[in-house]
């Protein structure tokens, strides 16, 4: 990591650039075990985003930010959090779309999202929204390109590199692929939301 990716923002924060997601997940993984050590200094938060980490409430900015960029973080340090399973019906209405884009059947297509163990690279859009990574790079599809104006609650969707849940209803532009019962955003539980960064996540179909 060059002393270029570690940028001071105000007077308590630093952000740190990285090439991409794997790299975010390696470094926020590194960040948090020398926290938990103690190692760390005082930190407030640490929130990982697609290719940066922002560390907030730093006590001593010039030292945390020496120490960073000592950092080589693999994707080891990436530790593995909580499993959260993810009971999904597949009856979306981009399942077939998806599946044509995949040159695949339907049922390829649910066991081909169903296979991989993702985990939560960061999360965003709107509270309790997780981009998760770990559906193979040939299954990128893209956005619609006109968003729908209001995709609902337990919505299990597909773009880009990411899959995700729609947390509460909103408007979108992912490919949905099914729906899931699972709340994902509780402002009266503690943690309100289901999914944080570092959680994995394996969806398993189910009949509706």
């Amino acid at each position: 990591m060059t002393a270029a990716a570690v940028r001071r923002v105000g007077e308590r924060s630093l952000l740190v650039e990285v090439a991409g997601p794997a790299e975010v997940a390696a470094l926020y993984g590194w960040l948090r075990e020398r926290r938990e050590a103690g190692a760390l200094g005082a930190v407030e938060e640490i929130v990982p985003a697609a290719r940066t980490v922002l560390l907030d409430g730093v006590a001593d900015v010039d030292a945390l930010a020496a120490l960073v960029r000592t950092a080589r973080p693999v994707a080891s340090d990436a530790a593995g959090g909580p499993l959260v399973e993810v009971p999904t019906v597949y009856d979306g209405a981009d399942l077939a779309e998806v599946a044509m884009l995949w040159g695949v059947s339907e049922e390829a297509a649910v066991r081909i999202h169903t296979a991989p163990e993702y985990v939560v690279a960061f999360c965003g859009f709107s509270p309790g929204f997780g981009y998760l990574t770990g559906l193979p790079p040939r299954y990128e599809v893209p956005r619609h390109a006109t968003p729908r104006s209001a995709v609902p609650a337990g919505s299990v969707a597909i773009a880009g590199a990411y899959s995700a849940v729609y947390p509460s209803p909103s408007p979108g532009g992912w490919q949905l692929l099914g729906r899931t019962a699972l709340r994902l955003w509780d402002a009266d539980r503690e943690p309100a939301a289901l999914l944080a960064p570092g959680v994995r996540v394996q969806f398993t179909a189910v009949r509706g």
